[in-house]
């Protein structure tokens, strides 16, 4: 009978040939943020500009600051506008990471449409930051905001040595006071040295206003998650001076890691500022797909995509839900054109803004892109998924087993235990299934005398 089957499958994969490029829908979960949409013939909403010109106290003569490169926002709302901290390239040097990296500022009162600063708000300078900013710059920007309106910007100095998180603040994100690195006091100067960047501060919707979310104290203390290959957290009682959160031996607490098969398979790098809800606090992260046996195949290697992660409320440091696939990937070709061309939407801008979340992000390390998200629509999408390779094998709808996570060896165990139950099984096959990958799993069945299937789409 199996054999017959693996005949019929054989056809289907023949009939199906059309649909290789099939996209499957990418339905999100309840305690997550989406689905959001990239408007209509408005993308990238900031580009280069070769004719901004300002003079430059690092370089002692004037630079057009933003002629290479625009991308990586934070965005915030201020004076009843979206207002957008970019990362801004010069053209001083060729390659990611040796140009020199400023802020520049943006403004839009529908989102989309920008005016623009001519000089950057926030560079390298001569200043109490200088050893760490030059000449590499300033980079990456996220913001949060407090209850009274200062402004708290979590970025990347770079002096082109070792890239350290550090925050500055603002009262109106044009004159910014630099406070230096985030851990500079912690743990007497332990971390004052460490390869670090990327953070996002606890925010939750406030009290006195609902269209404005600020930052939140959890447990009597502010609280961020940090890091860029693995995600941390890190304490303040002040949001300048940073305590990470560490392990009885003196080791960072790990909270969130690659996976392996997954889109985040080589790193989790965190998004805008968190935010706390009733399902829990929320986490936007940006997942890099591995190259090799490590990768998720239904991505490019490489690839830059934005997973969610969301953390237990009582223990904030405890993961209790994580996205499998990324909501939001590299569609448009302006997504996959630039510094990293196999693909890169960069999430670090997120603002509530008129009844709509706003999120801004780089696109490729080159341009900035907007998508929108209507808390009002019913239908809440993340981006198409493409199909899996070839055969999955399921349990009442859940993933059992595909090429993409184990091998066959560990099928063979799983059947063993299954054909025990004697519960129906289900197989799905699509259009990138081989002819030798179905004889080796119909020989798995055989051998585990499984009868009972069911073959799904």
């Amino acid at each position: 009978m199996l054999r017959t089957t693996l005949f019929i499958l054989m056809l289907a994969i023949g009939l199906s040939a059309h649909a290789e490029n099939n996209l499957q829908k990418n339905p999100l979960p309840d305690w997550a943020m989406g689905g959001f949409e990239r408007p209509e013939g408005v993308n990238p909403v900031i580009s280069p500009n070769k004719e901004s010109v300002f003079d430059c106290p690092m370089q002692k003569r004037p630079i057009r600051w933003e002629e290479s490169d625009t991308f990586n926002p934070a965005a915030t709302v201020y004076k009843n506008k979206i207002c957008i901290l970019y990362r801004a390239e010069d053209n001083t040097f060729q390659g990611v990471g040796s140009r020199t990296s400023r802020l520049g500022l943006a403004e839009t009162t529908d989102g989309i449409n920008m005016k623009r600063h001519p000089s950057p708000v926030f560079f390298p300078a001569e200043d109490n930051n200088k050893e760490f900013e030059w000449t590499g710059g300033t980079e990456d920007p996220r913001l949060a905001r407090t209850e009274d309106g200062t402004f708290v910007l979590t970025y990347t100095s770079w002096n082109k040595k070792c890239a350290r998180l550090c925050i500055a603040t603002s009262k109106d994100l044009r004159t910014w006071k630099k406070h230096g690195s985030a851990f500079k006091k912690a743990k007497g100067g332990k971390y004052i040295n460490m390869f670090c960047k990327s953070a996002a501060i606890l925010t939750e919707q406030s009290k006195t206003d609902p269209d404005k979310f600020v930052i939140s104290k959890i447990n009597g203390k502010y609280l961020m998650y940090w890091g860029e290959h693995r995600i941390f957290a890190a304490t303040s009682s002040d949001l300048i001076n940073w305590e990470p959160v560490e392990n009885p031996n003196g080791s960072l607490k790990e909270l969130i890691a690659p996976r392996r098969g997954f889109f985040d398979s080589s790193l989790t790098e965190v998004g805008p500022a968190a935010i706390k809800t009733k399902k829990g606090i929320l986490v936007l992260y940006n997942g890099k797909n591995s190259r090799g046996k490590d990768a998720d195949k239904r991505f490019a290697e490489g690839t830059y995509a934005a997973g969610q992660v969301l953390f237990d409320l009582n223990d904030p440091l405890k993961p209790i839900a994580r996205l499998d696939v990324p909501f939001f990937r590299p569609m448009a070709d302006f997504e996959r054109k630039g510094q990293y061309a196999q693909g890169t939407v960069f999430i670090e801008g997120l603002t509530f803004y008129k009844g709509k979340w706003y999120m801004y992000y780089g696109c490729a390390d080159s341009l900035v892109g907007v998508a929108i998200f209507d808390p009002k629509k019913s239908d809440r999408f993340g981006d198409p998924i493409p199909e899996y390779e070839g055969v999955e094998i399921l349990d009442s709808g859940e993933l059992l087993w595909n090429y993409q996570k184990t091998d066959l060896k560990s099928l063979d165990a799983k059947l063993a235990n299954f054909a025990k139950e004697n519960k129906p099984l289900e197989i799905s096959v699509n259009s990138k299934a081989s002819v030798k990958s179905l004889k080796s799993i119909i020989e798995l069945l055989e051998k585990n005398k499984i009868e009972n299937i069911k073959f799904v789409k």
